[in-house]
């Protein structure tokens, strides 16, 4: 993964965007040494959130039956 310094960020905004826009690849921001925050294009953060969503259903699903909150269809 791609590492710059939040420096370069503020320098050249505009060219780690089209990077990003171009390459679809996160690129790890880094401030004092130490990683401060994530660059990534927006479909790849839109779809990230999908699937976050999908697995936290699958989480309160997995409680629900481990807690006998369950319906029986028949």
């Amino acid at each position: 993964m791609r590492t710059e310094l939040v420096t370069t960020l503020k320098r050249q905004a505009t060219d780690l965007l089209a990077d990003l826009e171009r390459d679809k690849q996160p690129i790890l921001i880094t401030q004092h040494g130490l990683p401060s925050a994530y660059l990534v294009d927006c479909e790849t953060y839109d779809l990230q959130q999908k699937r976050l969503g999908i697995l936290e259903g699958i989480a309160r699903g997995e409680m629900a039956i481990a807690e006998g909150r369950t319906v029986e269809h028949s």
